[in-house]
């Protein structure tokens, strides 16, 4: 029997509670299709920095080196700086496995209601492609004359053209297996360096796509685009920042951002990619066990995808899809009563 080995990391908040849910649904369709995931429990988190002083210990990518995956709760909790839990644990995986895809699916799906009226299931199917290594994320800048009238903070925007090429050409490929549209996001109208390069190689690298069909927006215009008419979009690139900001709009227009999904990726297969649900730690319900599991589980479906096994993560999407078109069960931010266990036993029923 083939085995998959999987770095676990819960993290922090709700991402405790909705691990363990994807946990049980991969577990269920691996012995259902003759495969096994081999889990490594790892206890990076904000609590383990209260404790210790650190997200994760000194040699901990290298722990994880060697993993087919990544499985990743949230990260974030009260108490503890966001740029101290995102850069002592998350942008350290992402930027030393070289992931440089973060990978957003937004679909609207039949039995969750979008807020906005033009977003219906079966015409919103559309992938944010965000460059996740560089751009407006870096680490270059900082802060002098602190405490003086005069203090100042400076933070780099870093484009290089080896990044921003290979994020085109994987927003192109996947536009070419898709619906043939791509749409690069830009503010090259009010961003002097940064952006004019950024649409130069777009254009570059659309000459060697010639079968999709390509435009530009800019970033503001694009955002209201999307709630305005979601289902005009295939596929959607754009830097660190700004597909950070347009998945996460996108996902409140599927329904909520509970059920978002995400996959940072090493297309190469040099170093292991990640998978995570997008909601955040979401401190103000841990605990409570009313998480929505979904995100998660739809980031295990995409893990499954990854490690070679489509046909795995189709099932647990299609048990997904059946479960929300054919019964009432709802997490709260769905409009119902169902807890985070609630949602994942009536979800196992549905499958083999």
């Amino acid at each position: 029997m083939q085995q998959y080995r999987v770095a676990m990391i819960p993290g922090d908040g709700i991402g405790t509670e909705v691990l363990p849910a994807a946990r049980a649904v991969l577990d269920r369709v691996a012995a259902h299709h003759g495969f096994a995931l081999v889990y490594d429990d790892l206890d990076w988190s904000c609590e383990r920095y209260r404790a210790t002083g650190a997200m994760m210990p000194e040699d901990g990518l290298d722990r994880i080196r060697h993993h087919d995956a990544i499985l990743l709760g949230a990260v974030g909790y009260p108490g503890v700086p966001d740029h101290v839990s995102l850069w002592g644990l998350l942008i350290p995986i992402r930027r030393a496995f070289r992931q440089y895809v973060n990978l957003r699916p937004i679909t609207v799906l039949e039995g969750v209601p979008s807020p906005v009226s033009r977003a219906r299931p079966g015409e919103v199917d559309f992938v944010v492609v965000r460059e996740n290594s560089e751009g407006e994320y870096s680490e270059i800048g900082g802060r002098i004359n602190r405490g003086f009238p005069e203090e100042t903070a400076v933070q780099e925007t870093v484009f290089t053209r080896v990044g921003v090429e290979r994020i085109l050409d994987y927003a192109f490929d996947l536009a070419a297996r898709r619906g043939g549209r791509l749409t690069s996001a830009t503010k090259s109208n009010g961003i002097v360096h940064t952006m004019p390069f950024w649409d130069q190689l777009v254009a570059e690298r659309a000459a060697d796509h010639p079968g999709v069909t390509w435009d530009q927006e800019h970033i503001d215009a694009l955002a209201a685009k999307i709630v305005l008419d979601p289902a005009r979009f295939d596929v959607i690139v754009g830097s660190n920042l700004f597909g950070d900001i347009l998945s996460d709009l996108a996902a409140a227009v599927a329904g909520s951002i509970g059920i978002a999904p995400s996959a940072n990726l090493d297309p190469t297969g040099a170093h292991p990619s990640m998978f995570e649900p997008v909601h955040g730690s979401a401190p103000d319900i841990a605990g409570q066990g009313v998480a929505n599991p979904l995100g998660a589980i739809w980031s295990a479906a995409m893990m499954l995808d990854h490690l070679g096994r489509p046909e795995a993560g189709a099932q647990v999407m299609a048990a997904v899809r059946e479960l929300l078109a054919t019964s009432g069960v709802r997490t709260r931010d769905l409009g119902g009563d169902a807890g985070t266990g609630d949602f994942t036993d009536e979800l196992l029923k549905l499958l083999p």
